[in-house]
């Protein structure tokens, strides 16, 4: 390779490295969604703190808001992988509580890509 071919090979691998975080980020986080059994029943805004309790299929669930994230703060389910999950911040981020039918979600103005989107 010639030094003109390094220069451009670098100059190309800049640029890609510089506009990816741009092409896949879904913006601010915005809102958390809870979902019982695919329903929607709650939307809360991440600009306020917040708990709220959720009935499922094991029993309740706690769903806390501070601003800019949400978690689930605490669940009947027996490995807690969902509130092991922690705080979530992202657009499209997601913690499922599987036995009690219950999952929260992160939404922002626009979709992001993830692993499923490939």
């Amino acid at each position: 390779m010639k030094p003109g071919d390094w220069a451009m090979l670098l100059l190309a691998a800049a640029g890609t490295a510089a506009l990816a975080p741009i092409a896949f980020s879904g913006g601010a986080a915005e809102k958390a969604v809870v979902r019982r059994d695919g329903v929607v029943i709650a939307e809360l805004p991440l600009t306020q703190a917040r708990r709220i309790e959720v009935a499922g299929a094991l029993g309740v669930s706690v769903i806390e808001v501070q601003p800019g994230r949400a978690r689930v703060a605490a669940d009947p389910g027996p490995r807690q992988y969902c509130v092991r999950q922690g705080w979530l911040t992202q657009p499209n981020a997601i913690a499922i509580c599987a036995p009690s039918h219950i999952s929260l979600s992160i939404a922002g103005r626009t979709a992001s890509h993830d692993s499923l989107s490939y």
